[in-house]
Parts: structure tokens; C-alpha cells; sequence
């Protein structure tokens, strides 16, 4: 790929957010209530994303994708979040699940994988955690054995996003138990694997619309040839693959927010009380400008984290690798915390009417919330934060 300047960056970013703005507005939140209401995995926006590119964004054009790069994986999360968590966070759980194979994957398994994307709109999911495993994946329990040509998989996974509707995943396991980090490695698993069966589906608080399941593996026959990197080498494009993504969850949480924030002010704008406008009073004025803040504060921290993951410094210098690791944790952990604090005051603005189904915000203060809690809890990055700040050459 050509490198691309500055000046052609920008044109392209501006364009693919119209793009998503538009699809967002016209398509995504006319269905948005809806989804959310259902509980369903909206397929037909799987579909509208997959036709727009969306899905395929961080793919190479040789594969037939976008060659975008993490600003335009966040500029696409914030753009739809704007108008529904749910389809936004099926955009980011199958790029997710598609960045170990993007990042440690051979040329045959690129070809064969991302093909089945872009071609057969097959839709990917990240498989990491398990019942035991949470914030301590390194403690994972899911088992890989090679026998002659293929491997034989036995455990299970839970909290998949996407885990009912993938086609796709990358599942993490450990080939030398005992290891830890280790003896972690990662496969791409088909889901009509023998041996491979969904399990439960959650029901959650907010993401209602994202199909979120258990993943369970009894025998399962993977062929080696779907081992991403080497053995034990699992460890590593999972940690880096979440130090991509978490810039996008931060974009997710920020569209949250401001779509929460363009509803208060509007509400805000129109609503009469005691004589005057709901936005003529201080306290409503100082609530607004707060969420403002936080909101733009957050944007430009998320941005500032992809633009130097899309520099490259992390693999030129370590200790540029030190300030991006900080970084793109610091732009998941605000930018949620952010929405959070917006979300509920867009609520709270809204009062009575803020708790009603009737209005989106509630819908909103409810997605926000799990943007603090997966792709690392925000306890954990600060435990990220801080060790970077504390380490010393």
C-alpha cells in the first residue's frame, strides 16, 4: 500500500464520517428503539454495514477492504454509537475479532479468512474470556491438544460478542497448561467446527441488541493450519490487539455521549417550566457545558491515541510503546467514564420524562455502561495507567 499523505488522510476521514453520519441518521436510528426493545441481532444492519464497507474497514484492498486504519475504525464506532450502541458494538466486536489474524496471521490465512468477509459477509467475534478468566485472562482453562493435523479443543468462553451471529472466531486457549501467558495461543475457529456449539444468550442491562453468548468447544477439530502465529504466542496478539481497540471503544463511548448530549440540549431548548425554557436556568446551563467538556475532552484523547497507533511509534521506539500503551488505555478509561456521567445527567435533565422508554436517553445511560466495564475494566486500565507512569528504563 502506498502510504498516504496527510492532506489524503483528511479527505478521507471527513468523507467516511458523512458517510457514517449518514447512514447513522437515515438507516441505523429509525431501528434503534426497536432493536434495543427486541433484544434481537439486527441482521439487516449487519447487512447495510457489510454493503457499506463498514465490516471491512481495517481490511486491506487486496482482500477487498478499506485499508483504513484505527482513526477510521473510531470515526465509524462514534458515528453509529450516535444512534445505537448495539450496531455500533457489532462493528467493533467483529473488527476485534478480526485484528489477531491482521496483525499475526500468514498470507494463506489472511486470503481465506478475509475473503469469506468480504465475499460471503461472513461476521467475525473475539472469544478471550471464560467463566473463570475475566479480568485475569491469563488464567484461561480453555485446552488446545495437536493431534496428527489438527488440534482437539475442549473448554469454554463466554461474554462473546457477536457469539451467536459470527461465523468467526478467534479463540483463545492455552496449548501448554499451566504457563499462564506462556502457553497462550490463538486459533481461528469456524463456527460449523465439529464440536463447536453456541450456548446461552445473555440478557443485559444496555447493548441489548448485541447477541452476547457462551462458547463451548467438546472435542472440537481445529486444523493447525488455523493456529494465527506460533505456539504460545496467543498472549501477545491478544494484548495487542486490545491496545488497538480500545481507542474504538472510547469512540463508541464518546458517540454515546454526544448523542445524549444533542437530545438534553434540544429537550433543554424546548421545555417550558415555571414561565421559561428549561435551558434559560444556571444550574441547566452549567449541566450542559459540563457535559460538553467531558464530551469533547473525551474525543480528543481517543483521537490522540489512534492517530499515534496509526503512527506506528509503538513499533519504533519502546518508549513511545510505554506512552501509547498509557494512552489508548487513558482513551477507553475517560472517554467511558465520560459517557457514564453524561448519559446520566442527559437523565437527569430530562427528569421524569429521562426514565421513560419513550425517550433514548435512558437507552443511552444504560449502553454507556458497559463501555466501562469490557475490553479491560476501568479499574484495570488504570492499573495500565499507572504502571506505565511508574516504569523506569
Amino acid at each position: 500500500m502506498v502510504e498516504m499523505s496527510l492532506e489524503m488522510k483528511e479527505k478521507r476521514d471527513h468523507l467516511l464520517r458523512e458517510s457514517a453520519k449518514k447512514i447513522a441518521s437515515t438507516k441505523v436510528a429509525k431501528r434503534a428503539a426497536e432493536i434495543d426493545a427486541e433484544g434481537v441481532f439486527p441482521r439487516d444492519i449487519a447487512e447495510l454495514f457489510f454493503q457499506q464497507g463498514f465490516l471491512s474497514v481495517m481490511l486491506s484492498e487486496e482482500y477487498g477492504g478499506m485499508d483504513g486504519d484505527i482513526t477510521a475504525f473510531c470515526i465509524i464506532a462514534e458515528e453509529i454509537a450516535y444512534a445505537c450502541g448495539s450496531s455500533s458494538l457489532m462493528i467493533l466486536a467483529h473488527s476485534v475479532g478480526l485484528m489477531p489474524l491482521m496483525m499475526g496471521g500468514n498470507d494463506e490465512q489472511k486470503k481465506r479468512f478475509y475473503e469469506r468477509v468480504a465475499k460471503d459477509h461472513a461476521l467475525a467475534a473475539f472469544a478471550l474470556t471464560e467463566p473463570e478468566a475475566g479480568s485475569d485472562a491469563a488464567s484461561l482453562k480453555t485446552t488446545a491438544v495437536l493431534e496428527g493435523d489438527h488440534y482437539i479443543l475442549n473448554g469454554s468462553k463466554c461474554f462473546v460478542t457477536n457469539g451467536g451471529a459470527a461465523d468467526l472466531y478467534a479463540v483463545f486457549v492455552t496449548t501448554r497448561p499451566g504457563e499462564r501467558t506462556k502457553g497462550i495461543s490463538v486459533f481461528m475457529v469456524e463456527k460449523d467446527t465439529q464440536g463447536v456449539t453456541i450456548g446461552k444468550r445473555e440478557e443485559k442491562l444496555g447493548m441489548r441488541g448485541s447477541d452476547t453468548t457462551d462458547l463451548i468447544f467438546e472435542n472440537a477439530v481445529v486444523p493447525k493450519e488455523n493456529l494465527v502465529g506460533a505456539e504460545g504466542g496467543g498472549w501477545e496478539l491478544a494484548m495487542m490487539t486490545l491496545n488497538l481497540s480500545r481507542p474504538a471503544i472510547g469512540a463508541q463511548a464518546v458517540g454515546i455521549a454526544q448523542g445524549a448530549l444533542d437530545f438534553a440540549i434540544d429537550y433543554a431548548d424546548k421545555r417550558i417550566q415555571f414561565g421559561q425554557k428549561l435551558a434559560d436556568f444556571q444550574g441547566v446551563q452549567f449541566m450542559l457545558a459540563d457535559m460538553a467538556m467531558q464530551v469533547e475532552a473525551a474525543r480528543a484523547v481517543v483521537y490522540k491515541a489512534a492517530t499515534l497507533l496509526d503512527q506506528k511509534v509503538y513499533e519504533r521506539d519502546r518508549m513511545s510503546a510505554i506512552g501509547v500503551d498509557k494512552l489508548s488505555a487513558m482513551a477507553k478509561c475517560f472517554a467511558s467514564d465520560a459517557a457514564m456521567r453524561v448519559t446520566v445527567d442527559a437523565v437527569q435533565i430530562l427528569g421524569g420524562y429521562g426514565y421513560l422508554k419513550d425517550y433514548p436517553v435512558e437507552r443511552m445511560m444504560r449502553d454507556a455502561k458497559v463501555t466501562q466495564i469490557f475490553e479491560g475494566s476501568n479499574q484495570v486500565q488504570r492499573v495500565i495507567i499507572a504502571r506505565n507512569l511508574l516504569r523506569r528504563a
